[in-house]
């Protein structure tokens, strides 16, 4: 807005209609009008004051509120209206004090700061009383004020237009006052009585994201306005409100009010949802290329344009907008420094000037904000398409493909991956605007330099062509770290899943090093990555300083006269090409990403489904079979020669029950497997008929309540439900848990013992009512008793009229059977019914016999005389008798009040993942600054940068000072001298920028590499209830996505703060040496600024810590879905698990959007302060008398001043995206607070060497619960096992026996209570000296991704020798020697190349090289048949004869050569006694287990 100050003077009085066309009336009516609104808002306030007491309640107001759209929109524009009247306020009274007073002066000042004043009170009054009205309207008076104020600015601005035309010396500043006056009436008059005045339906929508406390709403109401089922107001905001983002001004007043949660963030418009644009991006991906497995990167791309082509064109077109807007400053510099120099071409061509620079600063601001706007929105879509893709493709792999790419893979793809193409959303117009702006910049080089603009532009290519190679490097070392970050994320994944059998092991801290050499090699291609980037830097940063010095250096010798106007152009014009070629080498390096990200991901879409030719499926009616395979032969290995199953034929009729048996590897798994279609056809057919449901052999249970994991989707039928829980005996359980069916289940059934896990899973199946069912062996899990009940309850009761096929190793469970299948090296050597192949088969006969064995033993066990009883010594005796009948009697009481204790606690193992609420804490900035070094490089950084600015603000200020303004001016010193010393401050510029960004790198570098070794080591040694209690994911998130935040982005994020924060004093400064009276209206500028970050902060602060919070859920049902995708298939639940994966991702999405929406919010208002700063200084410029000011000087302050819109909003924003980016900082340095488990040394109390030498284990007043929320799980044992001996333990699912194993190894600190080995109390030593010396065979079999040898001796502490004895003792000596790799064999993610059995073998020969004195033996043959377990019990008999050997198991025969036996029930001791004594008393609890056994095992026999 241009401002001329008029100069001449009138008298007060004039007669007739004269008076009324006078300055002095028009600005004197003026002043009674905004009088009397004053007065009426005084009025209206004591009002309200004195009626404060009769205010309508919140429901009331919430419906009679006036759309919260237009009442920011009104504020906002008082509030323009009133710092427009402030600075034309300011002006005038400069202007009146340098010249002499006059009437009309003082009228005009008067008339200035009253409308300062009412507009700021209206302003006052709207936030504080309109806001909070019950009025549907604005008040009545206020709406006819503003009548009157347009009609009375109406008739100014036609007398304004009547004096102009008479040629009288009219004031430019009145014209320019109404036509603002009159703009802003007309708005004011179209709100009060055009406007739209939303009802109840819209306000209910909106006004709990204004108030926090909308609890005082009703229920009904509330739920409606719950922030997770609304839309987001950008679906339906005006014109108006997508310009200026007002549209997100309730999510950030609600921020600023309380702490933001993810239901007050709206829901995504269906354009920006996932769920409204994954169809058609599929639709284009397949349109493309057909079926997605033939895709490339070439089509991935498209497909991804496809999606987003309107926007990309729309941000192209604004991108266009902005950087033409961005070079009218350079265009028009020279004419401004003429006209300052006195050069003037016409009547108030300042003016003219200072409105077409303000003008194209507008422009700029508008379309920038839109353009980054815009450009977030694209790549969210992109991200969420991408994400989804690679989540469905999961669902689909076939196993082989599945060995190409392991989980952890598979989650860099989607949490590295895909974020960082999203994110190239951003450098997108970049690539190619470089094209656009380098031949403007040249254009307006050639104006003002002639022929030597092309050495500028040749300049500009040599610079682009050096970056070539420097490109390809970054490539290269991009490509390297990425792999690398994939093999450690895939060992981090495995090793947080097997953390409970590493600590069991005493192993983790050596798996803590292979990370940490995984890391090593990481970070090594990371150093020479960020390196190169920092050379990429420093040339593309030194690139405008040697395109100018080549530039002047042609003018000197081409004799073109180098004037002070045309060089700040010149000066400005390299400035922008200096942003645009600053931003190339990050895009260049993005480019690089990007395309690494895009190959990767191509590639993996590309890997092989599941062959869907595989089953054929039929209808129920018109086929008389549920399965059929004839000629069947299949191999999980293509390539293989020998396939898994040969040559298969069997026929399963409606309602038939086939049993599967055979010895361990033998491919009953693979037959259940290759029915439900997942191993690969090499020929033959498969018809199936009817739906499906399968329970794998190990566990899979998904993270939530357990009513969820049974549903599985399905809708809740109350009866039916109750029947499978009573047929799978969960009833008793869910009464133990303290939320019953409610309860949180962790992470893989963490909080859950095995027999849980496996019942649930059964529920789950039988929930399903399917037609077929496939169980692959799950009674093994559960004891003997829970076994029989589930066989006759599920099996012979509520899938009576069903298909199943179940595996089993219980012989006694085949006779049931209608068909047995006898498998043997992957074929069906047997087939028929029990007793009709009993006598026909040797393979059969091999696992009756063994069971046969197994009761002969059991027997004579049974039938010991009393005096091989009393062989027992008689403490032995005593100690049986004290702690077993006496606590039992003892307990009696505790026992009966159980659920009491347990049902009253309150306490969900699995918990809310904890963020910081409030700011980011300056001791998160503390702790990274001085993680490296101390801190002491960051000084050298910060007077690196100081220099930097110095000397490129000296430099332009030097050629600004030392050329001419015109060519009649004598220069101050010769073109020689101008440039050598131009030439000599760049140079120190440029050096500067190397040393800065040189330790940077490195100091980033160091730091990220010390936060990742804090942070591992610290999880490494959490305790085990740390992992029991988060999610994987949560894990994984942090060891990914914030560490990659930490690796790149925070560095440059600091650094860039640094940067801007110098720069804008730099430009204060120079702004200021130019015309002090600049720091006026800079002081309340940045307050405002400030008062605008303090604002939008809490809500940026938390809607970022909810990105953080909202993306582990989405790689936690990502990693469950991979490890489940079989069962998941099985059920036909591919589509719920897709679309229950995109409401995560549209969760993780929505603060993602909003933050952005956000971000432009504060930057737009940042944009207009700095725009009106801009715009005060140029009228200033103009308004100073000819030569007070020098015009080069001035002309240079103009320069700088072009870009402080840009460089305010851009200190703001680094300030909050700094604050952002440290969340990352934040969430790691949680991590490096874990409570540590108990030092794995004390060097005061090590046992000696030899310890445990005897093995004896004194158990007294053991109390163990796995959290302190949590009930007890076992409550006050007291016993003592035998060293030397032989003692199994047994008891119902869930009854403690694994419990007590942890205490054991410390897993799980006792509440209460002592374990002590050999008179050692094993609390007061190290872990590593307790763990180290004792030997566990788990209840899961655990193999690790890597080598046979590697599985066995992970310390690398035995010979070849050693293991090949140790693998012939467990049986598997012949299996390994068969692999071409032999002990070098390979092990796949999870040990999935392998059988639940053979892993449980392995599990044996760890123990068998480790030798301990004392051995656990959790259900360690639960897995195995028959025979492979007499086997194993034979071989451990051998091995560990003078060892204390401690068994838990469901197999009855596994414990009766158990010198004692300890039953458990519910946390308590029942009995504890030799077996032989507990069988002389019939009416034991072990006697009825064992002759319960015999009648079970008997009646197969």
């Amino acid at each position: 807005m241009s401002i001329l100050l008029s100069s001449y003077h009138s008298p007060l009085m004039y007669s007739g209609a004269e008076f009324l066309l006078k300055p002095v009336f028009l600005r004197g009516f003026s002043v009674s009008l905004h009088l009397v609104l004053l007065f009426v808002l005084f009025i209206s306030c004591v009002f309200k004051k004195c009626k404060v007491g009769h205010s309508e309640g919140p429901n009331e107001r919430i419906k009679n509120t006036t759309s919260l759209y237009h009442k920011q929109s009104t504020l906002l524009c008082c509030l323009c209206v009133s710092l427009f009247s402030l600075v034309l306020c300011l002006l005038n009274y400069f202007y009146w004090y340098r010249n002499s007073w006059s009437d009309e002066g003082l009228v005009t000042l008067l008339d200035l700061a009253l409308r300062t004043l009412a507009w700021g009170s209206l302003c006052v009054y709207f936030r504080t009383q309109l806001f909070n009205s019950g009025e549907p309207k604005y008040p009545f008076l206020l709406r006819v004020w503003w009548g009157f104020y347009l009609s009375i600015s109406c008739y100014c601005l036609v007398v304004d237009i009547v004096v102009y035309r008479k040629h009288v010396n009219a004031s430019v500043e009145y014209f320019v006052s109404d036509v603002v006056s009159v703009v802003s009436g007309l708005f004011f008059c179209y709100m009060g009585f055009l406007g739209k005045n939303e009802g109840a339906e819209d306000t209910l929508l909106e006004e709990p994201l204004l108030n926090g406390d909308s609890s005082a709403s009703n229920e009904a109401e509330s739920n409606k306005c719950k922030g997770g089922e609304t839309l987001t107001p950008y679906s339906n905001a005006g014109i108006f409100s997508i310009l200026t983002f007002s549209w997100m001004g309730p999510l950030i007043a609600t921020g600023k009010k309380k702490t933001l949660e993810l239901e007050d963030v709206p829901q995504l418009v269906p354009g920006d949802s996932v769920v409204g644009v994954f169809p058609t991006f599929r639709k284009k991906l397949e349109a493309e290329c057909g079926t997605i497995n033939r895709m490339n990167t070439l089509t991935l791309v498209k497909a991804l344009i496809s999606l987003v082509w309107k926007e990309i064109l729309l941000t192209s077109l604004l991108e266009i907008i902005s950087a033409l807007a961005s070079y009218v400053g350079p265009f028009l510099i020279d004419t401004f420094v003429q006209y300052l120099n006195g050069r003037r071409k016409f009547k108030n061509e300042g003016y003219v000037l200072v409105s077409v620079f303000f003008a194209a600063k507008l422009v700029q601001c508008l379309s920038q904000r839109q353009l980054h706007f815009r450009l977030q929105q694209i790549g969210i879509r992109i991200r969420s398409v991408l994400v989804t893709i690679i989540y469905n493709k999961s669902l689909t792999l076939s196993w082989q493909s599945k060995q190409c790419h392991t989980s952890g893979e598979m989650i860099n793809f989607m949490a590295i991956d895909a974020d960082r193409v999203g994110a190239f959303s951003w450098y997108v117009s970049s690539t190619w605007m470089v094209l656009v702006e380098v031949p403007i910049a040249l254009l307006i080089l050639y104006k003002n330099l002639g022929l030597a603009s092309i050495v500028a532009f040749i300049a500009t290519i040599l610079f682009i062509l050096a970056n070539i190679p420097l490109a390809k490097l970054e490539e290269k070392f991009q490509d390297k770290v990425m792999e690398s970050k994939d093999r450690r994320m895939k060992a981090t994944s495995e090793i947080l899943r097997n953390m409970r059998i590493l600590k069991l092991q005493g192993w983790e801290m050596k798996f803590l090093s292979k990370i940490m050499g995984l890391r090593e090699t990481e970070t090594e291609w990371l150093k020479k990555f960020v390196y190169t980037s920092a050379l990429t830097t420093f040339v593309f940063c030194s690139a405008s300083t040697f395109v100018s010095v080549a530039t002047f250096g042609a003018c000197m010798v081409m004799k073109i006269p180098l004037e002070s106007g045309k060089i700040l152009s010149a000066l400005a014009t390299f400035e922008i090409l200096h942003g645009a070629m600053f931003n190339l080498p990050y895009t260049i390096s993005m480019i690089v990403q990007t395309k690494v990200s895009l190959n990767r991901i191509a590639s993996f879409l590309c890997l092989d489904d599941l062959q869907s030719d595989v089953i054929e499926k039929v209808s129920r009616g018109s086929y008389d079979a549920a399965i059929e395979i004839i000629e069947g032969n299949f191999s999980w290995d293509l390539s293989s020669l020998n396939p898994t199953l040969k040559e298969i034929n069997f026929k399963v009729q409606h309602g038939m029950r086939v049993a599967v048996c055979g010895t361990v590897g033998s491919g009953k798994s693979s037959l259940l497997s290759c029915i439900l279609g997942e191993v690969p056809k090499i020929s033959g057919t498969i018809k199936l008929c009817g739906t499906k449901a399968y329970v794998p052999q190990s566990p899979w249970i998904q993270s939530g309540k357990i009513e969820e994991n049974i549903l599985f989707g399905k809708e809740m039928e109350r009866e039916r439900y109750n029947r499978v829980l009573e047929a799978c005996s969960l009833k008793k359980d869910l009464e133990i848990l303290s939320f019953g069916d409610q309860t949180i289940i962790g992470e893989r059934g963490i909080n859950l013992s095995g027999g849980q896990k496996q019942r649930i899973q059964i529920a789950r199946a039988l929930y399903q009512d399917a037609d077929i069912y496939l169980f692959d062996d799950p009674f093994s899990a559960v004891d003997a008793h829970t076994g029989s009940h589930l066989f006759k309850e599920c099996m012979l009761g509520l899938l009576s009229s069903k298909t199943v096929i179940y595996v089993t190793h219980q012989v006694e469970f085949l006779p049931a059977a209608d068909l047995i299948l006898v498998m043997k090296d992957g074929r069906i050597t047997q087939a028929g019914k029990y007793y009709d192949i009993l006598n026909s088969g040797t393979d059969i006969m091999e696992l009756v016999g063994a069971q046969e064995k197994a009761l002969l033993a059991f027997d004579s066990a049974a039938a010991g005389s009393a005096a091989e009883s009393k062989s027992m010594s008689k403490e032995d005796g005593k100690m049986a008798n004290a702690n077993g009948v006496v606590q039992k009697q003892e307990n009696k009481d505790v026992q009966d009040c159980k659920a009491d204790g347990i049902v009253g606690s309150k306490g969900q193992i699995i918990q809310e993942e904890e963020r910081e609420k409030g700011k980011v804490g300056f001791w998160v900035y503390w702790k990274y600054i001085t993680m490296a070094y101390g801190g002491a490089v960051v000084p050298f950084i910060l007077v690196a940068h100081i220099l930097i600015q110095l000397l490129e603000i000296g430099s332009n200020y030097w050629m600004a000072w030392a050329a001419p303004v015109s060519q009649n001016v004598k220069p101050v010193v010769g073109s020689p001298t101008l440039i050598i010393v131009y030439v000599a401050l760049a140079i120190g510029g440029s050096f500067c920028v190397l040393v800065k960004t040189m330790l940077l790198v490195t100091t980033g570098y160091k730091t990220a590499t010390l936060f990742f070794n804090k942070m591992h080591l610290c999880i490494f040694r959490a305790p085990m209830s740390f992992f029991d209690s988060t999610p994987s994911g949560r894990i994984v998130n942090r060891a990914s996505s914030d560490q990659s935040a930490v690796d790149w982005s925070i560095p440059y994020q600091l650094d860039s703060f640094a940067l801007s924060m110098i720069h804008l004093l730099g430009i204060i400064a120079l702004m200021s040496q130019v015309a002090w009276k600049v720091l006026i209206i800079f002081i309340p500028v940045i307050g405002t600024c400030i008062w605008y970050q303090q604002y939008y902060i809490p809500s940026a602060r938390e809607l970022t810590r909810l990105v953080g919070v909202c993306k582990a859920p989405v790689i936690q049902h990502f990693a469950e879905t991979i490890s489940g995708s079989t069962t998941i298939r099985s059920f036909d639940e591919e589509s719920r698990f897709s679309d229950t994966n995109m409401k995560l991702i549209d969760a993780y999405s929505r603060p993602r959007f909003h933050t952005s929406g956000a971000m432009q919010w504060l930057s737009f208002r940042l944009d207009m302060l700095s725009s009106i700063t801009f715009l005060f200084s140029l009228v200033f410029l103009i308004s100073v008398p000819e030569g007070v000011i020098d015009p080069g000087i001035a002309g240079l302050g103009v320069i700088y001043g072009l870009n402080l819109n840009v460089l305010q909003a851009w200190v703001i924003m680094n300030l909050s995206q700094m604050e952002n980016k440290m969340i990352s900082v934040e969430r790691i340095l949680q991590y490096t607070g874990i409570p540590s488990e108990s030092p794995l040394l004390i060097e005061e109390n090590q046992p000696d060497c030899s310890w445990p030498s005897h093995g004896e284990l004194d158990i007294r007043d053991l109390q163990v619960r796995y959290a302190p929320h949590m009930p007890l799980i076992l409550r006050g044992l007291t016993c003592t096992f035998p060293g030397g001996r032989k003692t199994g333990i047994v008891g119902r699912t869930a009854s403690g026996k694994t419990t007590l194993v942890q205490a054991l190894f410390r897993i799980v600190e006792p509440a209460a209570g002592q374990i002590i080995i050999d008179g050692i109390n094993i609390s007061l030593i190290g872990l590593h000296d307790l763990r180290s010396r004792l030997s566990i065979i788990p209840q899961d079999p655990t193999m690790f991704e890597g080598t046979i040898r590697t599985n066995l001796d992970p310390l690398e502490e035995f010979t070849d020798e050693q293991i090949w004895e140790a693998l012939d003792k467990c049986q598997l000596g012949d299996e390994v020697r068969k692999k071409e790799g032999k002990l070098d064999s390979t092990v796949s993610e999870n040990g999935e190349n392998w059988s639940v059995g053979q892993r449980q073998l392995v599990c044996l020969g760890r123990v068998l090289l480790k030798k301990s004195k004392i051995l656990v033996l959790d259900e360690a043959t639960a897995s195995v048949d028959t025979a492979t377990d007499n086997l194993i019990q034979e071989t451990l008999r051998k091995q560990f004869s003078n060892c204390t050997v401690i068994t838990i198991a469901h197999r009855i025969t596994s414990v009766l050569d158990s010198d004692m036996v300890l039953l458990l029930n519910n946390g308590l001791i029942e009995e504890y006694d030799s077996p032989r004594r507990l069988l002389e008393n019939k009416s034991s609890s072990f006697a009825q287990l064992v002759a319960e056994y015999t009648v079970r095992s008997n009646s197969s026999l």
